[in-house]
């Protein structure tokens, strides 16, 4: 599950970053709301964790435009302030929960828990894009009937790539998301997985799913 964290407050987002990732999930963070608005925006997360005091578009701002934009991901607001008008300002931008700081670690863990519990009630557990499809719960992937064995790394490259499906993912986006990398390692590791996922769904099917725009990045769709 990927988990988006707009924080401005370093020690509080490594904190947070720490805390779930212990629990298994992807954590990318964003350090003000400019950059939160723009990665909420470039690809598919489960949740989004997002201070509303931050630097540049205040957390408010950006929840409000990614439902203008007709984001639906689950929505925890953090903020330092608990009056009730800030709290009913958040509910009615479209926040599906809000937690005052301070806060405990475990009660935000539970809090992100159950909002992916409700979002997942309609949420679909079988990933489609032609006649590839990936069952998100028993992790099988299969094309044209064919059952295709993934390992742990190809399963999370997959699962990413589909849930972006028709929305280009450039390199450094993988390595955060599949890696859980906040930097770039400087070897070929996403191309040696691209190359061993495309060998797995493409190699012997048509038409061809996964491509690659050279210099940006990598996309699944089916082609027009």
């Amino acid at each position: 599950m990927h988990i988006l964290v707009v924080e401005d407050e370093p020690k509080t987002a490594a904190f947070i970053r720490k805390a779930l990732q212990a629990e298994g999930f992807t954590v990318a963070v964003c350090p003000d709301g400019d950059a939160g608005l723009a990665a909420g925006q470039a690809a598919a997360f489960d949740a989004l964790i997002l201070d509303i005091m931050l630097p540049g578009r205040d957390g408010l701002s950006v929840l409000r435009r990614l439902r203008e934009l007709g984001q639906r991901t689950p929505v925890l607001l953090l903020s330092a302030r608990g009056g009730v008008n800030e709290r009913v300002a958040g509910l009615n931008a479209g926040a599906d929960d809000y937690l005052p700081k301070p806060f405990e670690l475990a009660e935000l863990v539970a809090r992100v828990r159950a909002l992916m519990r409700r979002s997942g009630e309609h949420k679909p557990t079988v990933l489609r894009v032609a006649d590839l499809q990936l069952d998100t719960l028993t992790r099988q992937a299969r094309r044209g009937g064919q059952e295709i064995q993934l390992t742990a790394r190809e399963y999370r490259l997959l699962e990413f790539l589909m849930r972006s499906a028709g929305r280009l993912c450039g390199r450094m986006t993988l390595i955060e998301k599949v890696w859980d990398y906040d930097f770039d390692p400087g070897t070929n590791l996403v191309e040696v997985y691209i190359r061993r996922l495309r060998e797995k769904i493409d190699a012997d099917f048509e038409p061809k799913l996964l491509q690659t725009v050279r210099g940006a990045g990598y996309l699944l769709q089916q082609p027009p």
